[in-house]
């Protein structure tokens, strides 16, 4: 009887190391595939900027500049995509957004660029394409929080460290896109 019972706990811990494991796969999963997702959106910015500077030149050639730190930062950025840190590839986008800025304000100067259909299809498709970066990191954060959630209760805190489980971090803003916006009249 004794021996049933010992059989039976050990049964029923091996469905609870066996669903914790599971959980830690599938929430592992949706945050490879939230950073795939990310990568896609990268992309897709990474090849709609040469098309961007190339319209911008025809109208500012002498803003050389700008378009070599757009171009560079660009550069950059696709190679930390590649590179696969997510620390360097945050600080690269973040400078590649910094240097897109600087291309839309160029545009404020030349009424005859800020009229052209093709700046403007390229100003909707790229600011179409930052909302969906916008999205595409906040699902990576969602699920990161509930991945590191679950590693963090317990028992799936042991369970998943022995097994070599570890936490991702965040997606988070750059610090002068934190600062306050001085508004002034």
């Amino acid at each position: 009887m004794t021996t049933w019972i010992i059989l039976a706990i050990i049964v029923v811990l091996a469905f609870i190391l066996v669903g914790m494991y599971n959980a830690l796969v599938r929430s592992k999963n949706r945050v490879d595939e939230a950073w795939s997702d990310i990568d896609v959106q990268l992309k897709r910015r990474h090849d709609l900027i040469p098309n961007l500077v190339e319209t911008v030149k025809g109208y500012a050639s002498h803003e050389q500049e700008t378009f070599t730190n757009v171009i560079n930062a660009r550069n950059q950025a696709m190679s930390a995509q590649s590179s696969n840190n997510s620390e360097e590839m945050l600080k690269a986008e973040n400078n590649l957004s910094s240097a897109l800025k600087s291309i839309f304000a160029l545009a404020e100067s030349y009424p005859d660029l800020k009229a052209n259909q093709n700046f403007l299809e390229l100003q909707r498709d790229l600011t179409d394409t930052e909302d969906k970066i916008m999205a595409s990191r906040r699902f990576y954060n969602t699920n990161v929080r509930d991945f590191n959630t679950k590693l963090q209760v317990f028992p799936t805190n042991i369970f998943g460290n022995m097994l070599g489980f570890k936490a991702y971090t965040f997606f988070e803003a750059a610090e002068e896109e934190k600062e306050t916006v001085a508004v002034k009249f």
